[in-house]
């Protein structure tokens, strides 16, 4: 999609990784079933990640993320240029999983077979185990803001509307995240 058919809104918010996700969300509102695998497909690993960090429990964020496309499909006929493509995704997914944990989920710790169930490569390489292992001993919305930033490449301010928390609230978790997992793995290097 060229940059001068955006609307003029879209063109300040919309990062040009996420245009084709805005052109495939749109597709799929005109029913276009191509578009809506490969929708699933850029996106299953964040809507996985960011259920998972509001839920705690593997086998409810697999339901929760099935249940997050079938509303993604019902719900792309409304859908419009307005935003960020991920967000509109990510918040269907974060309601969703508050739902769920709303109608009795509990929220716990990963298991470490529930870090290996995150849609990913062909299997943990050893950095992933380590990445895994360390971002298990985060808070859970530390965790969630890192996997929403790292794994949709969401900005701050958009992590702070999806999780509707205040901006420096998102920054400072976000930095203590990153210091802990820092002091994490510095310590595993010396071992």
């Amino acid at each position: 999609m060229a940059m001068s058919s955006l609307p003029a809104k879209m063109k300040q918010t919309v990062r040009p990784g996420q245009w084709e996700l805005d052109r495939l969300l749109l597709a799929v509102g005109a029913g276009d079933r191509e578009a809506f695998g490969e929708v699933y497909e850029r996106t299953r690993a964040a809507v996985y990640a960011t259920v998972l960090g509001v839920l705690g429990d593997h086998h409810e964020a697999q339901d929760v993320t099935q249940d997050t496309f079938v509303r993604i499909w019902e719900a792309s006929p409304g859908y419009r240029s307005q935003g960020s493509p991920m967000a509109w995704v990510l918040t269907i997914a974060r309601r969703l999983a508050l739902m769920s944990l709303r109608q009795g989920a509990r929220q716990g710790e990963l298991t470490p077979g529930e870090w290996e169930a995150i849609p990913g490569g062909e299997g943990p390489s050893e950095e992933a185990l380590i990445l895994r292992e360390t971002l298990g001993t985060l808070e859970g919305e530390e965790r969630q803001i890192i996997l929403l930033h790292a794994l949709s490449g969401l900005k701050h301010r958009e992590i702070a509307s999806l999780m509707t928390l205040p901006l420096s609230t998102v920054l400072s978790k976000y930095s203590r995240g990153l210091k802990k997992l820092k002091k994490r793995l510095e310590g595993e290097e010396k071992q």
